[in-house]
């Protein structure tokens, strides 16, 4: 059998492809909607309604799918989850009513709700702390590809044939790759393509020493709840999330409901954004990486890197009074601060939390941030209907900050914690 050296980068490159596809599947209802319109009637309320559907079904799955990853093991739970949510992405292809739309959203949210959990799960299996924020930031950086590369292929698909297509094609390569999957992933002692110096390295560092025998330590999911640091974890997540959700279901359509851009015109502008948001997944794990190998520590290199992202999210103020070409900007500056905060706060149960339980705390983590973001869609769809975007814009600025001063208040200091 061929070894490969560094495999573990070929991991982060494998999980990568999964979340590319996660978001391209999620996308593509906020960016086709507007011709889903034209068949299937749907008002901001009923549109707010559909993403309630996905973020609760994903919070739901996003809580036990930890757990669930957790018990089967990252190689064969992440492959259920892959085939679930491609099926699901096939499903929304084959409706012909609002009520289908709803069953196939909240179908796409049960199996998406694991593909986050499943990542972290297989970063913490195969990175040392040091080298895990930059894969943590690899690996996110496919929720920005997905969502890059939505727009321009999605207006293509419709241009050639039919709105049923953006559906169809995403979930048959979903299939694919977890055939792929499958015959790839396991965990690095049994893998047979990583070398053993590799297996070596991931065996002496992939444990911090959370207590002196440490080396097969768990937390009782039930127990986790025991932690301060989990519930810091959780109202970051719930508060910061909201404002994650909101622009990424809410972009395509503001284009196209204020800004009045058809669907080419859309997929020419609504790739930008997303861009900057791989560029924020890429710059926050690199910058936390680097700080930590500068002798910084891991509790000030994490918060360094958070505050400079929230610090990034209240330009959406100057949103909806730019013109068109700055508010692209500005939802640009917004996607990439998030990106770049997201990738440090998912890194954060994996560097607080023994790796056996840390498929389950991420799951918690994604959950509280689902439901966050779910109310918040509903308060923003009546809002934007009775008084407009703005306001909107405006609160969506201020959660990173808020957020960033509750890690002060609750999580305190970032290290790993004393388990007896």
């Amino acid at each position: 059998m061929i070894k490969i050296k560094k495999f573990r980068w070929y991991i982060v490159a494998l999980l990568m492809l999964a979340i590319i596809l996660n978001y391209f599947d999620r996308q593509s209802l906020p960016v086709v909607i507007s011709e889903i319109k034209k068949i299937i009637p749907i008002d901001n309320i009923q549109f707010s309604k559909l993403n309630f559907m996905f973020l609760f079904a994903y919070g739901l799955m996003y809580a036990i799918g930890g757990k669930i990853i957790d018990f089967l093991g990252t190689k064969r739970g992440m492959a259920i989850m892959i085939v679930w949510w491609s099926m699901a992405t096939i499903l929304h292809g084959l409706v012909i009513g609002l009520a289908g739309l709803f069953i196939a959203r909240f179908m796409l949210g049960l199996g998406e709700g694991g593909g986050f959990p499943g990542a972290a799960k297989a970063v913490s299996e195969w990175f040392p702390p040091k080298e895990r924020s930059f894969a943590f930031g690899l690996f996110n950086t496919g929720s920005s590809i997905g969502a890059v590369i939505a727009p321009p292929i999605i207006a293509t698909i419709i241009l050639a044939s039919s709105w049923k297509w953006v559906f169809f094609i995403p979930g048959l390569a979903g299939l694919i790759l977890a055939v792929l999957w499958l015959l790839i992933y396991s965990t690095p002692e049994k893998c047979r393509f990583s070398t053993s110096e590799e297996k070596e390295l991931l065996r002496k560092n992939n444990e911090p020493l959370l207590s002196d025998n440490h080396t097969s330590v768990s937390i009782k999911w039930a127990n986790l709840f025991n932690y301060r640091k989990l519930w810091g974890l959780l109202t970051i997540k719930l508060i910061s999330d909201s404002a994650w959700y909101f622009l990424i279901f809410w972009l395509p359509k503001y284009l196209s409901d204020i800004r009045g851009l058809n669907i080419k015109e859309i997929g020419y502008y609504a790739w930008i954004p997303y861009a900057f948001a791989g560029v924020g997944s890429l710059l926050g794990g690199w910058l936390s990486s680097f700080l930590i190998k500068k002798g910084v520590s891991l509790d000030i290199s994490r918060k360094i890197c958070l505050g400079i992202s929230a610090a990034l999210m209240p330009v959406s103020v100057l949103i909806t009074s730019s013109p068109l070409n700055f508010a692209i900007v500005f939802f640009s500056m917004m996607m990439l601060g998030h990106q770049f905060w997201s990738t440090i706060v998912q890194t954060l149960a994996a560097d607080i939390f023994p790796s056996k339980v840390v498929g389950s705390v991420a799951g918690l983590m994604g959950a509280i941030g689902c439901f966050g973001g779910m109310f918040f869609n509903l308060l923003a769809g009546q809002l934007i209907d009775s008084i407009g975007y703005a306001p909107v814009f405006i609160f969506t600025g201020l959660l990173h900050p808020l957020s960033y001063i509750s890690i002060f208040l609750i999580i305190r200091r970032i290290e790993p914690v004393r388990v007896s």
